[in-house]
């Protein structure tokens, strides 16, 4: 399954106009730019310019990058946690995201109407976190009920369980999103069915205006109450995005070269929900395919080896691993291997982001 990120906010802040930019946007592999699978619902590939060097030196026969899935939520809507405007809807639709990127307004329009009068990020981030947060502690009480009258009984885990979600409760009716709560494995292991909305990972996008004219984003929050703080706003231009997405790649490239852009927003927002996610990406390559594949900082070689399939992680042996730049040094898998530059790694081995991988395995 694709990692998936759902996009929130409240109504009229550019949701759909950064959606529908993200899923027409073509990103390296020609014939895949991405797959949608329903309206609301679309499957981008992510950006890495690894993929088509490794390809070209291997003369594969085709690139397949990494994907993330993203959803298009509906407009969130004061009070939704007792179920006004699409309510639970919204609601639901969040619990089945790996994350949550929520757009909040700092442009000025208006022709666009804000649903309370008047535009105030750091308000609206405010409304947002206080939705989920009444979310989760609906979600809580219905089982704290139950738990306490389980364990009643004395069991031991289902104390450790009533402990776990007491100090949750603690921490968010203190207006704590649940991920800001230290909590021990062991107690986040007994909250994980839950699902809670505010122990996801959240990436904050302010749509803003880029100044084309000094090259830079117009302000988005230094003169506004902030809960995320500066630093922790992705800044796109949505309307730009959506601009960008229409053209070719050689286009899109020039353009962004005359606004003084290294990179797109989305392609800054796609390498931000990795970093926040705490996931990397390991390469394979040869004269079938170049790929790119997901896994978790700190995973094991047998774990990366099970992204590719279950069976590699079952029957693992061993990996021959290199860095992608190296690789691309020594010319190509012999020449790495003469020089010594290909390393032989066991079941402890803890993947690298960039490591292009050969598994070794028994079936």
């Amino acid at each position: 399954m694709p990692l998936s990120i759902g996009i929130v906010g409240l109504p009229n802040v550019g949701k759909s106009t950064l959606f529908n930019a993200l899923t027409r946007q073509k990103v390296l592999a020609a014939n895949y730019p991405f797959a949608t699978i329903d309206p609301n619902v679309g499957v981008v590939a992510v950006p890495d310019e690894r993929l088509s060097k490794l390809a070209e030196l291997e003369h594969s026969k085709k690139i397949v990058p990494t994907i993330i899935e993203f959803v298009d939520i509906a407009g969130l809507a004061k009070n939704a946690h007792k179920g006004e405007g699409l309510g639970n809807q919204f609601l639901s639709h969040i619990r089945e995201t790996d994350a949550i990127a929520e757009v909040v307004r700092f442009f000025d329009n208006p022709d666009i109407l804000h649903v309370e009068g008047k535009v105030d990020g750091g308000r609206d981030m405010e409304t947002i976190k206080t939705e989920l947060i009444l979310a989760d502690l609906a979600t809580l009480k219905k089982r704290l009920e139950a738990t306490r009258s389980e364990a009643k009984s004395g069991d031991k885990k289902t104390i450790l369980k009533l402990q776990a979600l007491e100090k949750i409760e603690t921490g968010l009716s203190a207006g704590q999103m649940a991920r800001e709560v230290a909590m021990s494995e062991e107690e986040k292991e007994n909250l994980k069915e839950l699902q809670l909305l505010t122990a996801k990972p959240i990436l904050y996008i302010a749509n803003t205006e880029y100044d084309t004219t000094n090259r830079t984003y117009k302000s988005y929050g230094s003169n506004k109450s902030n809960p995320a703080g500066d630093e922790s706003l992705i800044p796109i231009d949505a309307k730009l995005e959506a601009e960008l997405a229409e053209l070719s790649e050689e286009e899109r490239a020039d353009y962004l070269k005359e606004l003084g852009l290294l990179e797109s927003g989305l392609d800054k927002l796609i390498k931000a929900a990795y970093k926040t996610l705490g996931l990397i990406t390991f390469l394979t390559t040869g004269p079938d395919e170049t790929r790119a594949w997901t896994t978790l900082s700190g995973s094991s070689a047998p774990i990366a080896a099970g992204k590719i399939h279950t069976d590699f992680e079952k029957g693992f042996i061993k990996a021959e691993v290199i860095n992608w730049q190296k690789l691309l040094s020594a010319s190509g898998w012999n020449s790495a291997r003469d020089r010594g530059w290909l390393r032989t790694e066991g079941r402890e081995y803890v993947v690298a982001d960039g490591d292009v991988v050969f598994f070794k395995h028994a079936l």
